[in-house]
């Protein structure tokens, strides 16, 4: 039975417990498991391997570049509008979520969530404000998101 250390995702050096061993072409060979991803790696390939009898890998929930790129052009302006200051980003297994800040060191004043449980009832977006009212929901996000454009109209 082989002593593997568990760490992050740390494939630098051989960690305390962990060890080199000599692989086929005479290089050392250091196996570590990854508990990230609960899959062994074998450092000089970086081939991934399923571990046996392991339980299922949680998928996790992300926004795609298009979303990105449509929730980033909206944060830009209204960063340029001095509205939004800060942003953070959260992918858990049963959502994603893009929360936005005046401040850094506050609770965040809008977050744009996806959830894509609810898609086939009230749409896996939605904007939620600070209280946690959800302040638009629905199956588009740039139309979710239209929700915010009244905040950059501004009497001259």
């Amino acid at each position: 039975m082989r002593s593997v250390a568990r760490v992050g995702f740390f494939l630098g050096k051989i960690p305390p417990g962990g060890r080199a061993q000599r692989g086929g072409g005479g290089a050392p060979r250091t196996v570590f498991q990854v508990d990230r991803a609960l899959l062994w790696c074998h450092v000089e390939s970086m081939t991934i391997q399923p571990l046996p009898n392991s339980p299922p890998v949680s998928d996790v929930v992300a926004f795609d570049r298009r979303e990105l790129a449509v929730i980033l052009s909206l944060y830009g302006r209204m960063v340029a509008a001095g509205e939004w200051r800060d942003y953070g980003m959260s992918f858990l297994r049963d959502s994603a979520v893009f929360s936005v800040f005046r401040r850094a060191a506050e609770h965040p004043l809008y977050r744009i969530e996806k959830r894509p449980r609810l898609r086939n009832a009230q749409g896996m977006y939605a904007v939620v404000a600070m209280d946690g009212q959800i302040l638009r929901r629905g199956h588009d996000l740039p139309t979710v998101l239209r929700v915010f454009e009244r905040k950059l109209i501004r009497p001259v």
